[in-house]
């Protein structure tokens, strides 16, 4: 099945949508950093550099999916949750793509806050918007560590269908347990001879915080707020800041994450390559969808679509018999 995404980052959507057996028409992101991350992880995708309101997206019409994960700051509870007062608020201009490509299928990820009462009307607003283009949708609150992410990260997903595939939609179930910190990160955090590396192993015995910090406004690269610091450190991880390189053999206290740790808590496979400097890469990953959450609803949207064009090929048959 092919698709298009707008507002791709550093690629965590578009992989698990690839995993999901989606093929990319066209990939839109505006962060040069984040474009270039794309392409050198999938040289053959079609990457366009641009704003999305620059993106017109009328020769991909009736594709099968259109997804993106929309900007965060509108809707969340760090910011001053603006919403549809925000500039940065891009869901007129997914809905103008959906006017304009008429795809079989809607993903859209957010923060979690979209789902506050305080945003219900707007919420509304959309929905009326997206189903008097023939859609039928719902919001879904899912939690990453559910499907295998070595973290919480609750992300709000819309997923809207043309209603003649919509009744075949069923949203994922969690398939695995996640594994803990300490066991997604021990290879990163050995691989310089660290001689404290089991002991900090056992430490970090559960799922991580969710990775925050991906903000432009944000001073610098860290782990969030104190409450998040103070979360981490119990995982015995410096939260204060990023670090350029995995510990030393004589290494002592606590441990910062690399940009490469932060991206292995956020799903992304090992030889997945973030580029840029250190706060630009950082902030890639801090504002990244987890490839394993997009993979599941990716495949639960193919499966709709499939189970309704398998059933009306039975029907046409039926009928020609």
């Amino acid at each position: 099945m092919d698709c298009i995404e707008v507002c791709t980052g550093a690629g965590g959507e578009a992989l698990g949508l690839e995993q999901a057996g989606f093929r990319h028409k066209a990939l839109v992101e505006l962060d040069k950093n984040a474009c270039n991350t794309l392409r050198v992880n999938r040289p053959l995708w079609n990457v366009l550099e641009c704003d999305i309101a620059e993106f017109n997206a009328n020769e991909f019409m009736n594709i099968d999916l259109i997804a993106g994960g929309l900007p965060c700051p509108p809707f969340s509870v760090a910011g001053k949750q603006l919403g549809p007062n925000d500039e940065r608020n891009l869901f007129p201009e997914m809905i103008r793509l959906v006017k304009e490509c008429h795809p079989k299928a809607i993903m859209i990820e957010n923060v979690r806050g979209l789902l506050d009462k305080v945003f219900d009307d707007y919420r509304g607003f959309i929905n009326k918007q997206i189903e008097t283009l023939g859609y039928k949708l719902e919001w879904r609150l899912l939690n990453a560590s559910d499907y295998g992410v070595p973290q919480l990260r609750p992300r709000v997903l819309l997923v809207a269908l043309k209603e003649e595939y919509f009744r075949y939609f069923n949203w994922p179930e969690p398939v695995t347990h996640s594994k803990t910190v300490g066991d997604v990160l021990y290879k990163e955090m050995a691989s310089r001879g660290w001689k404290e590396v089991n002991i900090w192993r056992e430490k970090a015995n559960t799922i991580a915080p969710t990775v925050v910090g991906g903000s432009k406004k944000h001073g610098g690269p860290d782990l969030g707020p104190s409450r998040a610091r103070k979360a981490w450190a119990k995982l015995g991880v410096d939260g204060y800041g990023i670090a350029e390189e995995s510990p030393g053999p004589d290494f002592e206290g606590m441990p910062r994450l690399t940009v490469k740790m932060a991206a292995l808590i956020q799903g992304f496979p090992e030889e997945w390559i973030i580029t840029g400097k250190r706060t630009p890469a950082y902030r890639q990953v801090g504002n990244a969808f987890p490839p394993q959450v997009s993979k599941a609803v990716g495949t639960s949207i193919a499966e709709a679509i499939e189970a309704y064009e398998s059933s009306l090929t039975r029907r046409q048959s039926y009928g020609e018999a």
